[in-house]
């Protein structure tokens, strides 16, 4: 399944409607409806959908948004906010969202778990390597102080992802909707490298949890080396249950179109997703309409067993 976020589309319409067929004209049969995409932009995504004018590959969390945040913000609220109240919102915006995935009759949800309250090391790595300075001894220093860190606060805040996955899950069983656990593209983000293994490893039996492998957030961390992209979605393959794809400018310019910014190695990651896995290609809104449609009969040249 090949489908287009609307992190790209809902920019350019007001309706929802328009959103669907500006998609079916461009190749889409399938978008996903993502966490940006207005409020008011959903009734006629649903009249869409209900006439078979498209198909919905899956929601991005949080959707409908949250009313009182005034932006694009799907990391408002937290599953891992030392907030009680702030956590309790995100649960319950969450279920919201997986009610709204019945409506728009996809059984998939991607999600946002949480991240570690400190300041961003990784912001300070990414300015050294544009800069030219990976592996100089100023990076190498501050790599180490942010994976200490991490390892330190994980387990609190991996306790408080775990306790909200326990209320999300009844709502999972009693609408069959999964939840992606999404790769992100900050390390103080969660889940990293190992904790996504644990957090596979401990649903491994649960059909409402899988991970969701995003290819530019893997990357940008790749870039700083700070893991192995391919030994990444090696270990995450068999938990998988939908992809994001976009390309990335190095270092770390990211949701460009694939196959035009040569930072993901698709040739050689695609080939180990399964061809069943959902691939939502979710571009920034300053990518070109022409470039992505040169992009996508690459794609499907290179990638045919991807590409339906």
């Amino acid at each position: 399944m090949l489908s287009l976020s609307t992190s790209w589309l809902s920019p350019r319409h007001m309706e929802g409607r328009d959103i669907a067929r500006e998609a079916r004209e461009m190749g889409f049969e399938w978008i996903e409806v993502s966490h940006g995409t207005k409020i008011s932009q959903l009734p006629g995504l649903l009249d869409a959908v209900k006439a078979g004018e498209i198909k919905i590959s899956s929601l991005h969390n949080f959707c409908p948004a949250p009313v009182e945040v005034m932006m694009d913000a799907p990391d408002a609220f937290e599953f891992t906010s030392p907030k009680a109240w702030e956590r309790e919102r995100a649960i319950n915006l969450t279920k919201k969202t997986i009610e709204m995935a019945t409506r728009f009759r996809t059984d998939l949800v991607v999600v946002h778990v949480g991240s570690v309250p400190m300041k961003s090391i990784t912001m300070q790595l990414e300015k050294i390597v544009q800069d030219g300075g990976l592996y100089s001894k100023e990076f190498t220093e501050l790599k180490l102080q942010l994976v200490a860190a991490r390892d330190k606060a994980s387990k609190e805040h991996m306790d408080r992802i775990r306790a909200a996955l326990a209320e999300l899950l009844p709502e999972c069983e009693k609408y069959r909707v999964r939840l992606g656990i999404e790769t992100r593209s900050h390390y103080e983000q969660i889940p990293n490298q190992r904790e996504m293994a644990i957090l596979m490893q401990e649903y491994h039996d649960c059909p409402w949890i899988g991970s969701w492998h995003d290819f530019g957030h893997v990357q940008r961390q790749a870039n700083l080396a700070l893991l192995d992209h391919e030994i990444y979605l090696s270990e995450i393959v068999p938990h998988l249950i939908g992809c994001h794809v976009h390309d990335v400018q190095w270092p770390i310019r990211d949701h460009r179109t694939p196959l035009t910014a040569g930072g993901v190695a698709f040739e050689k990651l695609l080939p180990m997703v399964r061809p069943e896995v959902p691939l939502i290609w979710e571009l920034a809104p300053s990518q070109k309409r022409e470039q992505i449609l040169e992009a996508l009969a690459k794609w499907k040249s290179l990638f045919p067993a991807h590409a339906a």
